[in-house]
């Protein structure tokens, strides 16, 4: 008969060698709900799928903020021709292809603005998810819980965006996507960290991939409403983005045992009350307390400075491809159509051998490869448009890997109690790369070294940083700070 005295969420107070070691809260789980099932795929899919508008609304910008084509009125062609700066013309002796209102470039006249206000929008959404992650991150930890923080963040996004269609001025248009950044900040954070921790470790990696598939969908819908909605109105692509595929996502108050028996695949006859569960921290942190154990450790530290670094490599590339395409000689809808699907191999290498790669193997050459092509777009310059285009993809693509394997990177490296802070942070990392991609973009388009050489000289050196982190393939992960700490001075005992 099993042992009623040792429940499923606390020690036991029995003679200890009547009684089966304690195992981790990753370790009951994947003994309680097996491998994988239907269930858990069902709640990581539906969760996952949050991905989708978080993708749409990061890479908007590429079309309703991009400068529309134009052409020389047919009585003014000794004055005009396709090689003049427009700025320097008279208004009557040039027109914009399309309706003015296609962008908001040439429906606010900011054609021939500097590049910091044409830039402004982008900036200010990347600004708006660094401070939305430093004010909200931490609740998923603690007071509000993943889910509700999750649904939270959803709808700042619809809202402001929403409201976006109805900018009046660049400067309202700037806020509002500041606005729709903020809410932004917790999205995928929130999505991944919920669609992994229920699935047993042999999974977690693949599981942790729906979320990017999502997301590539959501970037791949883009070109194709962007199409559809050529020669009308930007704010159309906003009204159209604005309202997320609600999450069925139920109250945050169910038991852990409840939980684990209605998403369980074990056909089994398991009583719940025969696991054993060693479990340090009990109480919830506070809203920053779990930023404040983060730091306190060194080990703990020098793992989240030296992931952050990465990731801010990672992310200047990442966010800051496709707002250069506009910069190639190449047509703009064919380009992200390419960068998006570019993000699906990204996706099944990160789904399908995640579990045999080594990560910082992996995040070495990923970002080495995309450094190397970055820097040869700009050597090239706009001689061979067909051989950039092809680096610029092969570029984008070991990006996307790296930014996958980062984000799952950061889920091995830190316990439980703050694993969600440490993921939020190393977002901020990635967003942070993204500020600055605007203004290296504009600056690109007279000189490509100061976008595309920038870009791959910061993402093949800050990818050096991943040389001091621990290898995390096939680990077990730690619940708490101590036991983390404990794992580690094991390993180095056992290689001393």
């Amino acid at each position: 008969m099993a042992n009623s005295t040792c429940p499923l969420l606390s020690g036991s107070n029995s003679s200890e060698s009547k009684l089966p070691p304690p195992r981790s809260l990753d370790e009951t789980i994947e003994q309680c709900i097996g491998n994988f099932g239907w269930a858990q795929f069902l709640q990581a899919a539906l969760v996952s799928f949050a991905w989708v508008f978080d993708a749409q609304q990061t890479f908007i910008t590429v079309f309703t903020d991009s400068q529309p084509t134009w052409h020389c009125l047919d009585s003014d062609r000794r004055s005009c021709n396709s090689s003049s700066n427009f700025c320097t013309l008279p208004n009557q002796t040039w027109s914009w292809d399309f309706n003015p209102h296609v962008s908001i470039i040439s429906e606010w006249g900011l054609q021939c603005a500097g590049s910091l206000v044409k830039g402004l929008p982008a900036s200010s959404f990347f600004l708006g998810c660094l401070i939305g992650g430093l004010a909200l991150s931490t609740l998923a930890d603690s007071s509000l819980g993943r889910k509700n923080m999750l649904l939270l963040s959803c709808l700042i996004m619809s809202l402001s965006s929403m409201l976006t269609a109805f900018s009046t001025s660049i400067w309202v248009y700037a806020f509002l996507r500041f606005l729709n950044g903020f809410g932004r900040a917790t999205v995928g954070t929130c999505a991944l960290v919920l669609s992994t921790e229920l699935v047993g470790k042999k999974w977690r990696g693949q599981v942790g991939a729906m979320g990017f598939l999502c997301f590539t969908l959501g970037f791949l819908s883009l070109p194709l409403l962007g199409y559809i909605n050529n020669g009308n109105s930007w704010r159309y692509l906003y009204v159209w983005t604005s309202s997320p595929r609600w999450l069925i996502v139920k109250g945050r108050k169910e038991e852990a045992v409840s939980i684990l028996r209605s998403i369980g695949s074990n056909a089994t006859t398991m009583s719940f009350s025969d696991l054993c569960l060693d479990v340090q921290e009990s109480s919830n942190p506070d809203v920053y307390d779990a930023l404040r154990i983060l730091v306190k450790k060194p080990w703990s530290l020098r793992r989240l400075l030296a992931i952050m670094a990465v990731g801010f490599g990672i992310g200047m590339v990442y966010y800051g491809m496709p707002l250069a395409l506009a910069n190639l000689n190449f047509n703009l809808y064919l380009g992200v159509v390419f960068n998006a699907l570019s993000e699906l191999p990204a996706f099944l290498i990160t789904f399908f051998f995640m579990n045999t790669i080594k990560r910082r193997d992996a995040l070495i050459g990923f970002t080495a490869l995309s450094g190397i092509s970055s820097v040869l777009i700009a050597s090239l310059g706009q001689k061979i448009g067909s051989l950039q285009i092809v680096l610029e993809l092969v570029s984008f693509f070991s990006a996307c890997t790296a930014f996958n394997m980062t984000l799952i990177y950061t889920i091995e490296l830190f316990p439980t109690c703050v694993r969600n802070s440490a993921l939020a942070m190393v977002r901020q990392a990635l967003v942070f790369g993204g500020v600055f991609s605007p203004v290296m973009v504009a600056a690109g388009r007279e000189n490509q070294f100061w976008s595309y050489g920038m870009f791959g000289l910061v993402i093949g050196l800050f990818g050096l940083f991943v040389v001091g982190l621990p290898e995390t393939r096939g680990s077990v992960l730690c619940d708490t700070m101590d036991e983390e700490e404990s794992r580690n001075l094991t390993k180095e005992h056992i290689i001393g």
